[in-house]
């Protein structure tokens, strides 16, 4: 799912369990390599929600988070971050840090 600073607050912060947010751009290699491994973690564990922010488009948003590096996830439970991870990470990785 696509969020904005217009449905951040509603999809991530009032979420119930966890959610795992990923600060992209369409032109990041890094972004495009970690992508299919996050989609692959939601497909295996139901519960994690998963949700984008394409900062090109949400430049306010990221900015708001003091996102200065792609790709960056955050990783929320019950609307609190509890990890964040910037750049690129293999599924183990992820999996251990979420």
């Amino acid at each position: 799912m696509i969020v904005t600073k217009n449905n951040y607050e509603n999809e991530v912060l009032k979420c119930e369990g966890t959610v795992i947010v990923d600060f992209y751009a369409d032109w990041c290699g890094p972004c495009k390599m970690i992508a299919p491994i996050l989609e692959e973690i939601v497909q295996e564990n139901k519960e994690i929600k998963l949700c984008k922010v394409n900062v090109d488009n949400d430049g306010e948003l990221a900015m708001g988070f003091g996102i200065a590096s792609i790709p960056t996830i955050f990783v929320y439970k019950n609307g609190e971050i509890k990890n964040k991870i910037v750049g690129y990470r293999t599924k183990d990785e992820l999996l251990k840090l979420i």
